[in-house]
């Protein structure tokens, strides 16, 4: 990665596997809180479908939690980065924000 340390392509690394768990953790939240228009496609379609899911797993105050935490642990991760991380330290949050 253009010059970086192995340091910090391991912080890239750990960022990203907890971005992308936080992701799909959201989505999974998402799935069973928001109405089919509000997400713009078919809302409950994991519950239908028997998916195992975070919520179905943790119950749905445990998932936020965990959303939290790995949101959490991926701001940490790129603080090597200091502001040069800012973009990617929005994303994160953005991601356990969003509605849809």
């Amino acid at each position: 990665m253009g010059g970086a340390s192995p340091e910090e392509v391991k912080a890239c690394e750990q960022f990203a596997l907890n971005i992308g768990l936080a992701f799909q953790v959201a989505d999974d939240i998402l799935d069973v809180t928001q109405s089919t228009e509000e997400l713009g496609k078919t809302a409950g379609k994991d519950l239908d479908a028997d998916k195992t899911t975070y919520p179905k797993l943790l119950g749905l105050d445990g998932a936020r939690a965990e959303a939290e935490r790995l949101v959490a642990l991926s701001k940490e991760s790129l603080a090597p980065f200091g502001d040069r991380a800012e973009p990617l330290l929005a994303l994160a949050d953005f991601i356990i924000d969003r509605k849809n």
